[in-house]
């Protein structure tokens, strides 16, 4: 799949506002992951929450681990910087 392709995955799935707010949570979130207990307070019930989890995932925007009970996710290393690449506008030469 061509760059523009997995980025768009991206974009599409943050156009949810339950996504959107799930993403900025783990990526806001001290130590760079957050537990979902942690982040589940978006407005929604817990399947749902799961649910946006898995579309994130799916997409590429985050990874997960689960640890005991609980899942730790956090935003793929390079999402942030693949998305602002091709937001960037090359300088002129």
């Amino acid at each position: 799949m061509e760059e523009a392709e997995v980025t768009a995955v991206m974009f599409k799935a943050l156009g949810d506002p339950v996504r959107l707010r799930l993403f900025s949570k783990v990526a806001s979130h001290p130590d760079n992951e957050a537990c979902v207990c942690d982040i589940a307070d978006v407005g929604v019930s817990q399947p749902t929450v799961s649910h946006h989890l898995k579309k994130l995932k799916e997409a590429g925007l985050l990874v997960s681990e689960r640890r005991g009970t609980w899942v730790y996710y956090r935003v793929d290393p390079g999402v942030l910087a693949a998305m602002g690449k091709l937001l960037t506008v090359p300088a002129a030469a």
